[in-house]
């Protein structure tokens, strides 16, 4: 999507702190930090959301889940957050499905 902030990130149009990039998705260092250790992983097919995941998709879905572990192994974060915003409500900002991973610090629960 041309007015897509990741995908502009993805087209190398928006530099980005990459973490780890490969075919199918794509990990950098939020600008904004929410906690001391705090990356996103996105797809690089433009997908809107969680709640867009469908069978045709759902396997990059997975794939990044084991970008998470691996990358998370690899930093040795032991306890980590992942977290994915579905809609504006629940504080989505740009719509294109990304997962916050998050470490370094207690993490409260109830969240928000």
């Amino acid at each position: 999507m041309s007015d897509c902030l990741f995908c502009k990130i993805i087209a190398g149009e928006i530099p980005s702190d990459k973490v780890y990039e490969d075919d199918l998705c794509l990990a950098f260092n939020d600008i904004d930090p929410k906690a001391p250790t705090h990356f996103l992983v996105i797809p690089k097919a433009h997908i809107s959301s969680v709640s867009a995941i469908s069978a045709e998709n759902s396997a990059v879905v997975a794939h990044i889940f084991e970008v998470i572990a691996n990358l998370t192994r690899e930093q040795g974060l032991e306890s980590y957050r992942v977290v994915s915003n579905i809609g504006e409500q629940a504080g989505q900002s740009v719509f294109h499905l990304h997962f916050h991973v998050l470490s370094g610090r207690d993490m409260t629960w109830p969240p928000g």
